[in-house]
């Protein structure tokens, strides 16, 4: 088994001002699709022919349009999934981005709205957008997740695999309840947010990155993005714990999170299917 080390949350002190590990996550993010778009304008032979009409300043914009709809849509999603009774309590909670709790749905909502506005600026179609942000977008899904980690959240249930980590019961005492007094661990944990970071990072990446190195139709990596994080989002919230203050939505295994991803995977299904038959009719009329 393995134990959680010592992390403090936050990174760096400046006096009254703290910069979190949670906030430094979401930057490391923004600049891996920052640089990652660069790369794809810079190399019109990449990707689908949908990418050759992409400039530096056209990244550049996209980026910042992402950014808002990420942190706003990310943020606001998660209080009104997750944490309703928050806001109830004090409106500013909304602000508190530093302490945690971003909601990868609402966020998902945030950014397609960021699409359609930038779509509409440069008269672009909405899926020739997101089929070139699609595949930027899981390396800070991972820097998230590692996120998540350091600021403790999100742990699964118990498990006996040697990978399990158990956590100090001084910081996590929530996680403690029912041991015998004066426990100083608890029983080994699901890192469930590290399992989400290799799956909706690493993994959805390198497929999507795979996947979208060769001409493809349009809708097609926007529909395998959606279509994949689902099934991954979906598999983990069975070993993950369901948010304490919400339980089980249905059948004591249903979560918020697997409820919220059903619309992305089938969504995401249909439009894979779509793109995909909307390319071999184009083939078969060119014939």
């Amino acid at each position: 088994m393995l134990s959680y080390p010592t992390i403090d949350p936050v990174a760096l002190s400046l006096g009254p001002l703290k910069v979190h590990w949670y906030g430094l996550m979401y930057l490391v993010g923004f600049a891996l699709a920052w640089m990652l778009g660069r790369w794809r304008a810079a190399h019109s032979h990449y990707g689908s022919r949908l990418d050759s009409g992409w400039s530096a300043e056209m990244v550049d914009d996209l980026i910042f349009y992402g950014v808002i709809g990420t942190i706003a849509g990310g943020r606001l999603g998660y209080m009104l999934f997750y944490g309703q009774e928050q806001i109830f309590d004090n409106p500013l909670n909304l602000l508190k981005v530093w302490q945690g709790g971003m909601s990868f749905h609402g966020g998902l909502i945030g950014v397609m709205l960021a699409i359609w506005l930038f779509a509409r600026k440069y008269r672009m179609r909405f899926f020739e957008v997101s089929d070139f942000l699609a595949p930027l977008v899981p390396l800070g899904l991972l820097a998230g997740r590692i996120g998540n980690f350091i600021n403790g959240e999100l742990w699964g249930h118990a498990t006996s695999l040697p990978w399990g980590m158990r956590l100090p019961c001084a910081r996590f005492p929530e996680y403690c309840q029912g041991l015998p007094s004066g426990a100083i661990w608890s029983v080994p944990l699901h890192p469930s947010q590290l399992y989400e970071a290799v799956l909706e990072g690493l993994v959805l990446f390198v497929v999507l990155w795979l996947f979208s190195s060769r001409p493809r139709p349009t809708m097609a990596v926007s529909g395998l993005f959606l279509l994949l994080y689902g099934l991954f989002r979906f598999s983990v919230e069975w070993l993950r714990q369901p948010d304490a203050h919400i339980g089980y939505l249905a059948f004591d295994w249903l979560t918020m999170g697997q409820l919220l991803s059903l619309p992305m995977l089938l969504g995401g299904a249909v439009l894979l299917l779509l793109a995909l038959w909307r390319g071999r009719v184009r083939v078969d009329s060119d014939d």
